[in-house]
């Protein structure tokens, strides 16, 4: 087979000739052969596959070090590795993430403190029920004067309490000082529910549910909503949801932390597929007690918005279109809690459900 020049193995494999060099020196990829005489590099075609191999991962920014070990592994081996390495780039970009939504809470705080203040309030209702086949009520949702929020327990009792304290655990946000950065109160309270959640396990050994096999272990999802007037700070861990309709428009802020959802992303699942999967209820994210932190997410306010937290008992048996045309149709937030209730209800209520809706409103 003729062997390729460097700088046609470089266009045919996507690198430089600089990089090729590179690798030879490092011995990832050494030429099939050297001219004795002007030193230039020959690469065999058959070499094009690990070079392609080589330049992915340097696309995903992996250390040549471990480029050589992994290429030095069996394929089984090698992707476990490449796995492994993903997982640790994408909790520092999930950490990253949340110290810039960190810092443009305390940029638009600063800007709010700066300017007029805005002449809105909130009205909102909650309601929650324990739909036509469950026994327990594990979902709680929650509706004061600034903060809204939804949880959904797993596993019976133990859920039922790991829900209720860490809501507990966020009320103080009530009475949260104006001048304290919004988001940053936010993380520090899904902090104390995370803490109130792994207090309860010990509690919760008193109350097995032995018929559900929970074992006494607390976990439960959390998705929290804090107005400030002019900003609303959203925090969020599990598939619990909120949504924003505004303009006759129905938006999801927040993004599932569940198994299907990472295939969705990875383009292994369609929507309707997940939608059905077996694995639909499995989380990639939740409230144990085990220092989990929420996605955190600031948005501007503005009258006439409305909003919906719920848990899965609601949207995953009621089509988002249901849910627009609910919130469109009905002119007070109680109204609109019990028709999606209702809705849930029609459609079998498999599961728990709970909501909130809230409006924000000219004063």
């Amino acid at each position: 087979m003729k062997l390729l020049t460097i700088g046609a193995f470089a266009r045919a494999a996507g690198l430089s000739p600089k990089a090729l060099r590179l690798y030879d020196e490092l011995g990832l990829l050494p030429p099939a052969a050297v001219d004795a005489e002007n030193g230039y590099r020959f690469y065999d075609p058959g070499q094009l596959e690990r070079a392609r191999f080589i330049a992915s991962l340097r696309r995903l920014d992996m250390p040549l070090a471990l480029i050589r070990r992994i290429c030095q592994l069996p394929p089984e081996d090698a992707a476990a590795e490449v796995g492994r390495y993903w997982a640790r780039v994408a909790a520092d970009t999930a950490a990253r993430e949340q110290l810039a939504a960190l810092l443009v809470g305390r940029l638009a705080a600063q800007a709010d403190a700066s300017g007029p203040a805005p002449e809105l309030s909130l009205r909102a209702a909650a309601r929650s029920a324990v739909g036509l086949v469950r026994d327990t009520d594990e979902d709680l949702a929650y509706a004061g004067t600034r903060l809204l929020a939804v949880a959904d327990g797993m596993r019976g009792t133990a859920g039922a309490l790991a829900a209720e304290a860490a809501v507990a655990a966020l009320h103080r946000l009530e009475t949260r000082p104006d001048d304290d950065p919004l988001l940053d109160s936010l993380a520090a309270a899904f902090a104390d529910a995370d803490a109130a959640v792994r207090s309860v396990a010990g509690r919760a050994h008193g109350h097995r549910d032995t018929a559900r096999g929970d074992g006494g272990r607390a976990v439960t999802t959390l998705t929290a909503l804090l107005w400030t007037g002019s900003h609303t700070g959203l925090a969020h861990v599990g598939d619990t949801r909120a949504y924003l309709l505004r303009d006759g428009g129905l938006r999801q802020l927040t993004d599932d932390h569940s198994w299907v959802r990472g295939q969705v992303d990875l383009g292994r699942l369609s929507h309707e597929e997940a939608a059905v999967h077996p694995r639909r209820s499995l989380l990639t994210a939740a409230l144990d007690g085990g220092g989990t932190r929420p996605e955190l997410a600031l948005h501007p306010a503005a009258a006439g918005d409305r909003y919906l937290l719920c848990t899965d008992g609601l949207w995953s048996v009621v089509a988002t279109a249901t849910l627009r045309t609910v919130l469109c149709g009905c002119a007070e937030p109680g109204q609109a809690a019990d028709e999606l209730v209702a809705a849930a209800y029609a459609a079998g209520a498999p599961d728990n459900v709970a909501c909130v809706v809230a409006d924000v409103t000219a004063s």
